[in-house]
C-alpha cells in the first residue's frame, strides 16, 4: 500500500495520534451470528440486562469498568495495605481525590452508585426536590427511593439530537431559578449537575454554565453538588470549546470545576481508570460525618 505523503494528510485534514501507552494484554470474545443473537435477545426477553456477556461482540450498555488499567495500577494492586483502619492506601487514595478537587471530606465507596444512596439517605425524603440537567438512572432511583422527586432541567439544545451546540449537558439556569421558587428553597436538598450529562449522550458542561448554578444555589442558600464521574472527559471539552480556557491545563479546569460545588459523587469506573470502586467527597464536616455512619452500613 501507498504511503500517504504528509502534506496530503495535512490537505485531508487529520493528523496522526500516538497514545502514550502501550497494550500488551487481550481478552478473547466470541463472535455469535446474527440468528444466534437474534436467539438470545429472546431468550432474555429483549431485556439487555438478561443477556450473556458471551452473547455480545460490542457491548454498549454502560462505559463503567471498559478502560483498561496501567501496569503501575495492577502492581499497585499486589502492594495495596487492606488494612481494616488506618489503611495507608486509603490515605495515597483520599490525597489524590484531595488534589483534584479540593475537598477536605474523601468517603471511599464500592462504586458511585453507594455514594449517592448515602448522600440521599441524609438528604432525601418525602416532599424534597432535587433538580439536576439530566439524573443518571442510579442518581434518580436513589433520589426517588428516599422520596423525593427527581427533575431534569437540560438546556432545550440538549433534547434534540441534531442540533449544534458546544455544551448540550447545560442545565437550563431560568428553568433552575423557576424550580427552587416553585418548590421553595426549604424543599431542595441539593441541586446536582451531571458532568458529562451521561443520560444525555455524555454531552458536555461549560464552566460557565456550573457558575451559573452556583449562582442560583447561591441565591436560594441550597447546596450544589457535581456527578463527577466524567470529571476530565468535560474538562477536556472545557478546554476544547471554552475559548477563556484554551490555556488552562485539564487539572485546572476540573480544581475551577469542583471548587464551584460543595461536594461530589464519583464512579471511578469511568475517568478514574479502575476497574471499580468511587467515593462521595464532601466540604461540610458535619454532613460528612453523618454520611460515615453510614458508609458501614
Amino acid at each position: 500500500m501507498a504511503k500517504l505523503d504528509p502534506g496530503h494528510a495535512a490537505l485531508l485534514g487529520f493528523k496522526t495520534i500516538i497514545e502514550p501507552f502501550r497494550i500488551h494484554s487481550t481478552q478473547r470474545i466470541l463472535f455469535p451470528t446474527r440468528e444466534e443473537r437474534l436467539q438470545a435477545i429472546q431468550r432474555a426477553g429483549w431485556n439487555l440486562f438478561g443477556l450473556h456477556s458471551d452473547d455480545v461482540i460490542i457491548d454498549m450498555l454502560t462505559d463503567s469498568g471498559t478502560g483498561a488499567m496501567s501496569a503501575r495500577q495492577w502492581a499497585g494492586m499486589m502492594e495495596g495495605d487492606e488494612t481494616y483502619a488506618g489503611s495507608n492506601s486509603f490515605y495515597a487514595f483520599r490525597d489524590a481525590v484531595r488534589e483534584i478537587t479540593g475537598f477536605e471530606e474523601v468517603i471511599p465507596t464500592h462504586q458511585g452508585r453507594a455514594a449517592e444512596r448515602i448522600l440521599f439517605s441524609i438528604l432525601g425524603g418525602p416532599g424534597k426536590v432535587v433538580p439536576s440537567n439530566t439524573h443518571f438512572d442510579t442518581t434518580r432511583a436513589n433520589v426517588e427511593y428516599s422520596g423525593s422527586k427527581a427533575v431534569d432541567l437540560v438546556i432545550q439544545e440538549g433534547k434534540i439530537p441534531s442540533s449544534e451546540h458546544p455544551f448540550k449537558g447545560n442545565m437550563d439556569v431560568a428553568a433552575l431559578d423557576a424550580c427552587i421558587s416553585e418548590a421553595g428553597a426549604e424543599n431542595v436538598p441539593v441541586v446536582m449537575l451531571t458532568v458529562t450529562n451521561n443520560s444525555g449522550g455524555g454531552q458536555p458542561v461549560s464552566l460557565e454554565n456550573i457558575r451559573a448554578v452556583r449562582a442560583v444555589c447561591d441565591k436560594h442558600k441550597v447546596p450544589f453538588f457535581l456527578d463527577a464521574c466524567r470529571f476530565a472527559e468535560n474538562a477536556w471539552f472545557i478546554k476544547s470549546r471554552e475559548e477563556e480556557c484554551a490555556e488552562m491545563t485539564p487539572l485546572e479546569i476540573a480544581n475551577a470545576m469542583f471548587a464551584l460545588a460543595d461536594g461530589c459523587t464519583m464512579s471511578a469506573k469511568k475517568d478514574g481508570m479502575a476497574n471499580i470502586g468511587g467515593f462521595l467527597a464532601l466540604k461540610c464536616p458535619k454532613l460528612a460525618a453523618r454520611c460515615r455512619d453510614l458508609l458501614i452500613l
